[in-house]
């Protein structure tokens, strides 16, 4: 089994010093800085935009995994691209040119992400798998950090994984993840967690990323 990786979500940091936390998670073993875009239109919460991700990407060299919940996205891609995201993620809920979305994330040097809230099939991304960098896999109704997880969800972590097959595509997965829960997540086929109060809820980061990638025991 390869090494899971762990996304902190920078949505359940302390704000007021958000580039102190961004290199805290990093010192403290992150392999991506997870980034949650949300609009109050797509999602029923407003976050930021791109002016935060352009001020803290110098605060890390991690890889910056963009998660936008907004509707539409198309016209903010080249905005987010400039930024400083690395991997662009969009829904398959909210625009209706998917498609069009990857092919344009991927012409804009940016590895390209899918999304699916808890009641979209995995059959929405049949047809655009092989434009797809990374698979996210929403295990709590966008909007909120500190959600309870759905564990319905972990069949359909199953089936993606094996609907990507032998794609070199990463499945993530998002939404109340917990070192209780990490190892039946990685299990069901995850490659990438995404963590928010589980990290910086905690007083050590180090020891919660820990926690959360040492799930053999």
């Amino acid at each position: 089994m390869n090494r899971v990786k762990i996304s902190p979500s920078i949505l359940s940091a302390d704000f007021s010093k958000l580039a102190e936390e961004v290199r805290a998670v990093d010192k403290a073993g992150a392999d991506y800085i997870h980034i949650d875009v949300m609009d109050g239109h797509f999602v029923p919460n407003i976050s930021f935009g791109t002016p935060i991700i352009r001020d803290i990407r110098p605060h890390s060299k991690k890889v910056f995994d963009v998660h936008l919940m907004i509707e539409p996205a198309t016209p903010y891609l080249e905005s987010f691209a400039n930024s400083g995201a690395d991997i662009i993620t969009v829904h398959a809920e909210a625009d209706k040119h998917l498609d069009r979305n990857l092919e344009y994330i991927r012409s804009l040097g940016k590895k390209a992400g899918v999304s699916l809230n808890p009641s979209t099939p995995p059959s929405a991304i049949e047809q655009v798998i092989d434009k797809l960098d990374l698979i996210l896999v929403m295990t709590v109704n966008p909007g909120f950090s500190g959600q309870k997880f759905i564990s319905s969800q972990l069949e359909k972590i199953v089936k993606i994984k094996e609907l990507i097959g032998g794609r070199c595509i990463e499945l993530s997965v998002d939404g109340g993840v917990n070192a209780n829960n990490a190892s039946s997540i990685v299990e069901a086929g995850a490659d990438v967690l995404v963590a928010g109060s589980a990290v910086f809820g905690e007083k050590n980061y180090g020891s919660a990323i820990s926690a959360l990638r040492d799930i053999d025991g």
